[in-house]
């Protein structure tokens, strides 16, 4: 507030309080008078600047490594023809999406390391939240696509070509990117709806839907409940049914007569397996943990497991375990 001195109708001077309107500077850029957010801070991993030195490195490495791993793997399922089917096909989406997830989160926290005003636009955060959102969407449904491929593959091996057929990939394929583009529409527009009253710091290093939920300064427990439950539909739902495919698959294999067979079999599928529990892991002890128990330093941590860990993992696992990418690795060593 400050003061101003006016007359009243007798002429007489007094002193009568205005509203006193101000703007922060800097990068905050805020106009308080009418609590409009125009951008937001992130406050990222560390402050401290050899440690940041360090990340940038260190992250800088693993994008890499994520891009030449996964990269590798699209190389080898279009080229190797050994590599043409329903499972490689799916394979081959699954590292296109762990390289378009992490390059929707990495290159910016890289930017942020090196930069001394960590502020990003309302429209940049929106759009890296868009994205990240539709593509871990997308990766979400797919690992319940490859868990029903190796269900009918263990289950109905002479069933198989006849139901996982080259035509229904591809419509799957394209199902599953526009779900998760359409699904996380509403999610984006649920969370930039809320009333922010100018709040801007967001002590993360990217933007995420919990932690513009956490600076929201009215009552959001509506919006929080409906995310909540697309949260719930989209985290326990394709996790239940992967667990169900894979109990009908241990014991189809576990009453297979060879002994190669079983081998291969389990082979296959825990490279899935690891994949899975990594993924969804991480990913419900991000959402859907109780409000009360959110630490950030955690939440820091847990968010490089789904960004970073699944789509850096993901390459060793399916060559490490898999004989057919081993395979078709060794073709390319000779070739070269």
């Amino acid at each position: 507030m400050q003061s101003q001195v006016v007359r009243n109708c007798d002429g007489q001077p007094y002193c009568a309080a205005v509203p006193f309107q101000y703007r922060y500077g800097g990068s905050d850029s805020l106009e308080m008078n009418n609590d409009t957010v125009t951008e937001f801070i992130l406050l990222g991993l560390s402050n401290d600047p050899l440690t940041q030195i360090f990340l940038f490195v260190f992250l800088t490495t693993v994008y890499i490594v994520i891009l030449l791993g996964n990269t590798l793997i699209i190389f080898l399922t279009i080229t190797d023809q050994c590599l043409h089917t329903p499972m490689y096909f799916f394979l081959f989406n699954l590292s296109l999406l762990d390289i378009l997830y992490s390059t929707s989160s990495l290159p910016r926290m890289l930017k942020d390391l090196l930069s001394l005003h960590k502020s990003i636009s309302f429209g940049e955060c929106a759009a890296q939240m868009y994205f990240a959102l539709s593509f871990g969407i997308s990766e979400c449904i797919l690992l319940v696509v490859m868990a029903y491929d190796r269900y009918i593959a263990i289950c109905y091996p002479l069933h198989y070509t006849s139901i996982i057929k080259k035509s229904l990939c591809i419509k799957i394929a394209i199902s599953i990117y526009i779900c998760g583009f359409m699904l996380s529409i509403s999610h984006v527009a649920l969370t930039l709806n809320v009333n922010l009253c100018g709040h801007n710091k967001i002590n993360h290093f990217v933007c995420e839907v919990p932690e513009i939920l956490s600076l929201g300064c009215e009552n959001i427990s509506v919006v929080e409940f409906v995310i909540y439950l697309g949260v719930i539909v989209l985290l326990l739902t394709p996790v239940t049914f992967i667990a169900i495919s894979y109990i009908q698959i241990i014991l189809t294999i576990l009453n297979l007569a060879s002994g190669a067979g079983k081998q291969k079999a389990f082979s296959t599928c825990s490279s899935h397996i690891m994949v899975v529990t990594i993924f969804y892991g991480s990913a419900m002890a991000a959402y859907m943990k109780p409000k009360s128990s959110s630490a950030p330093d955690n939440d820091k941590m847990i968010a490089l497991f789904y960004l970073f860990l699944t789509p850096l993992l993901n390459p060793f696992i399916y060559t490490i375990r898999n004989k057919d990418v081993k395979e078709s690795l060794k073709k390319l060593d000779r070739f070269m």
